[in-house]
């Protein structure tokens, strides 16, 4: 058996179907970003599955991060500016999570 590749990703694009879904695992050029130009991004892993392994992944990282966060009294959080780039309110990002 093969060794599965070690990544580091710090973006993501999520798509979904009816019948599935694919995450793209993306990392972030070294260089600095022209004012108007789209980011470069170098895609380093892309993930299918299917929506109830979605769902049951999703289910057991809020599970794992909400209960490493309680052990180790710590809140991981987003800055505002990053939560309106991802069209996510405050108000729904503390709902979530609490």
């Amino acid at each position: 058996m093969t060794d599965a590749p070690d990544v580091y990703s710090d973006q993501f694009q999520l798509n979904l179907t009816p019948f599935g879904c694919t995450i793209n695992f993306q990392l972030s050029g070294s260089s600095p970003v022209a004012p108007g130009s789209p980011p470069q991004l170098e895609r380093v892993a892309t993930i299918r599955m299917s929506l109830e392994h979605l769902k049951a992944l999703v289910f057991i990282l809020h599970k794992q991060l909400g209960a490493y966060e309680a052990q180790a009294q710590l809140s991981v959080g987003l800055p505002a500016e990053v939560l309106r780039a991802m069209q996510i309110r405050q108000e729904d990002w503390e709902a979530f999570w609490h």
